[in-house]
Order: C-alpha cells, then structure tokens, then sequence
C-alpha cells in the first residue's frame, strides 16, 4: 500500500492529530526499498508489514437486523489474518435473526478455513461474566448489556483483549462494497505501522458517500452528519488552542480502530456517541487543559491518524430519525463536555435546531459514560465465559 506522507500535524497537548493521508495504491507489492525522492511525499508499506499488524488485530463487526446478504459481505471483505468479532444485537423472539447470522458466519468459516467469534449482546451468561469481572456499567436492570451500539463495540474490545490481541477495529455491518472493508482494515494496518507510540487511533475517511437521485448516482464527498460533527468539533478545538483549525475530518468514523493500550483507557459514550466521545475523551484526558487522566500516558504521547480511502462507502439508508438520533447524541456530549464553552454550545443548538432535530429551548441529552475497561478484571472475565466458549467460537473443523 503506498499512502501520502502525514503533510501536517496539528498538536493539542499530549495528542498528535495528523491531517488526512490519501491512499495512493491499494497494493504497493512486496518488500522493496523505495527512492529517496518517493519517501519524501510517499510512504509505502509492504504486505508483509501490513500482514504482520492484522495477524495482530481483532476486527470487530456490531449489527443489528442487518440484511443478512450485508453481513456476509462485511465478513468476507476482512482480510484472512484478522480474527473476526461479530457482536449482535439482532432480534431472537419472531425470527432468531441471530441463528441465522451465527449459521452464516459458521459456513464462512468452514470454506475458508478462518477463526470467529460471535455472541448475542443479550446472552444473560455475557452480563455474568461482565460482572464478575467487576465491570457492571454495562449491565441494565435484569442484568443484561444494555442496548445500544457503543455497548456491542465495547463487549468487543473486551474480547479482543480476552484473545490477547494487540489491536481492535470496528467495521459498520451495513456496508455494501466487501472491497471497502478489505481496504479499511489495510488502512488500519498501514496507520499502526507508522506510530511512534503504543497509544494510537486510525480512523477513516470515506472518500465518497454515493447517493442514488433521479438524475442516477452522484458521488457526495460528506455525508450530513459528519459536516455538522467536524464543523463543531473543529470549534471546539480552535478556541481551546487559540488558532483557528479544520484538522478533524473523521468525527463520526464509524470505521476506525485503536490500539489495545489505548482502548482500554478510554471513558465510552453511549449508543451514538461513541465516536465523538473516542476523541472528546482524548481531548479532554491528553489535551493540556484539564488535568491529564494518567501522567505515563501522556509522557509517551497519543497518534491520530486519518486516511481517506480509495473505495467509497455505499451503506443501508436509515432515514432522517437515524440521522436524527446520530446528531443528537454527538452532539450531546460535545455540549456536556467540560471543555465546551458557551459559544460552542450556541452552534450545537443552531445546528440541531436547523437539522430539525432538537425543538428550540430544548439541550440535547447528556450521554452516558462508561468507565476505561482496563479496570476489568480479564482474568475472571474470561473464567466466567470458558464454559460457554464452544458455543461463541467458530473453527474451521466445526
């Protein structure tokens, strides 16, 4: 893979946030030196790195009554080293729309010789083990992961830590373009090569959003949620640091990944905020301005990178409520966070008025935040799930 070189790096406390590299080639071949001249501009990465950083990934894939021909598309466009999490949310009672997923991914499995792993966010025995290993935020009433997408990515990454991998990504389940996916996880694996630190994020930037019109299909560079989410968060940043700034292109990247070391020092947001909340945290735990959220961390420093991709992303249309509800909660923990000031807060509610989601005079609600599962006890975590395990693990020999 050859991507551009990072042109500029925007810094805000401990936190380097490095302005959008763009894939160049999907595939760059195998190990070969580069010129001087090409190293200027160009950073080529070979296969065997990038192979060598997705032997150490778990890509994690949250859904939710996806169409089943989506899922099968998603799991196949993860490249063969990876090892697959599917973390589903999918109704059980009128139809076991899980069976089917878990049937699925099994036959996958079994023709291409590939290691999974699923389990259903509301499987009672996952709210016993989250409890015994001293994490019950998660947890609603009955003892039951609550709903929500930011729920199944974090069951996620506290499996992929359980499996003792190095690196977590998150690729959306409705995705129509398998070739995307195999592409974003190469991005993943091309930004981890480059950091300098162990605490480092790689989130994508779509490099087209089609839509269908009755003019054909038109190839849009910004979907409406994430124009409103950078414009805010890029104001946020600008009267932090006293300069006007645009770095932040990829607030609401749902495809993104970390590393392990970062993901499990990290408050999470609930539902849709997630994605926010991801750099929110960082910016308010690393940032300079509040007291830093752990003094080792940010002596070794923390790694934003942002790569737009070559392929577009053609995704199921939710409607306006599902746009709706992104904003909202995005945008509500921009306006709860502690570095939001007054004016920030304005445009918050200019923008979710004008989006119409959110009636005038009203705040946006305040998310709920999780705790950094690093305080979670993988051991017993693990013990509590080693009974069940057949049942959530799928071998090619099955």
């Amino acid at each position: 893979m050859r991507i551009e070189s990072s042109r500029y790096t925007e810094r805000f406390g401990a936190i380097q946030l490095h302005d959008v590299q763009k894939v160049l080639e999907l595939d760059s071949g195998r190990a070969k030196e580069g010129t001087p001249q090409e190293a200027l501009a160009v950073l080529k990465i070979d296969e065997d790195t990038i192979k060598d950083h997705e032997e150490r990934m778990a890509i994690v894939i949250p859904t939710k009554n996806e169409k089943l021909k989506l899922f099968e598309g998603v799991i196949a466009g993860v490249p063969h080293e990876c090892l697959k999490i599917v973390v589903s949310n999918s109704e059980r009672r009128k139809f076991d729309r899980f069976r089917m997923e878990r049937d699925a991914l099994a036959q996958y499995c079994r023709f291409t010789q590939r290691r999974a792993l699923i389990v259903h966010q509301k499987d009672p025995r996952l709210g016993e083990a989250l409890r015994a290993a001293g994490y019950p935020e998660l947890l609603d009433d009955q003892g039951l992961v609550r709903d929500g997408k930011a729920e199944g990515m974090i069951v996620g990454m506290l499996l992929a830590k359980m499996i003792g991998k190095d690196y977590v990504g998150f690729i959306d389940a409705d995705n129509y373009f398998p070739g995307s996916v195999w592409e974003y996880v190469r991005c993943y694996a091309a930004g981890f090569s480059l950091a300098e630190t162990p605490y480092a994020m790689v989130r994508v930037l779509w490099r087209y959003k089609p839509k269908m019109s009755v003019h054909g299909l038109y190839f849009k560079k910004w979907g409406r949620v994430s124009q409103v989410t950078n414009r805010v968060m890029n104001t946020l940043l600008s009267h932090k640091m006293g300069f006007d700034t645009e770095i932040i292109k990829t607030g609401n990247a749902g495809e993104h990944a970390m590393t392990l070391k970062l993901a499990e020092i990290l408050p999470y947001a609930s539902g849709f905020a997630i994605e926010p909340q991801e750099l929110l945290s960082l910016f308010e735990g690393y940032g300079g301005v509040l007291p830093a959220a752990d003094p080792e961390v940010a002596q070794r420093g923390i790694e934003i990178f942002q790569i737009e991709s070559r392929n577009p992303h053609l995704h199921e249309e939710k409607g306006v409520e599902h746009i709706h509800e992104m904003l909202l909660a995005g945008l509500g923990a921009l306006y709860h966070s502690p570095l939001c000031e007054a004016e920030t807060r304005e445009l918050i509610l200019e923008e979710l008025q004008d989006q119409g989601a959110l009636p005038a005079g009203e705040e946006p609600p305040k998310p709920q935040l999780y705790p950094p599962f690093a305080k979670a006890d993988i051991k017993a975590f693990r013990r509590a799930l080693e009974p069940h395990l057949d049942e959530h693990m799928i071998w090619p020999n099955k």
